[in-house]
């Protein structure tokens, strides 16, 4: 069922940009660029979080940084 998912989001982000990308001619390459590069970093964090739920979040990773800091502040 995981990679019945992962195939579905992987065509909704290729249905995405088939649908955007015609639009994007009268943009810059680095308008483009940004585009594709926004694009890949939210299809592969989705793909990570279809194919690995428990995956930590960003709030245990901000608790892993800051909890030191917050212990020695009380």
């Amino acid at each position: 069922m995981k990679w019945g998912s992962a195939v579905v989001v992987t065509l909704a982000v290729l249905f995405m940009i088939g649908y955007e990308w015609p639009k994007f001619r009268q943009y810059s390459k680095r308008e483009k660029r940004a585009f594709a590069m926004l694009t890949a970093i939210g299809w592969v964090l989705t793909l990570l979080l279809v194919l690995f739920p428990d995956l930590p979040g960003p709030t245990q990773l901000v608790d892993f940084l800051f909890g030191p800091f917050g212990k020695l502040l009380e």
